[in-house]
């Protein structure tokens, strides 16, 4: 059998992760200003990609010191 390359917490912050960044693009779609140009287009929808991007991140590098099973 062969062991899976992350653990169980990485998967699980690399989903919150893509939730996260999801959410980042659909708050810069709903943007009401001409060509996205309002405070959800060009600064709240950003930054909560940008946080998706660090939980990506953090899930990759993150290395439990021993997982129970």
């Amino acid at each position: 059998m062969s062991k899976l390359p992350f653990g169980k917490r990485n998967y699980q912050l690399m989903i919150a992760g893509l939730v996260v960044l999801a959410l980042g693009f659909v708050i810069m779609s709903i943007d009401k200003e001409p060509y996205g140009f309002g405070f959800l287009g060009l600064t709240l929808g950003p930054i909560v990609a940008m946080a998706g991007f660090i939980i990506e991140i953090v899930a990759i590098v993150y290395s439990p010191k021993e997982e129970k099973k």
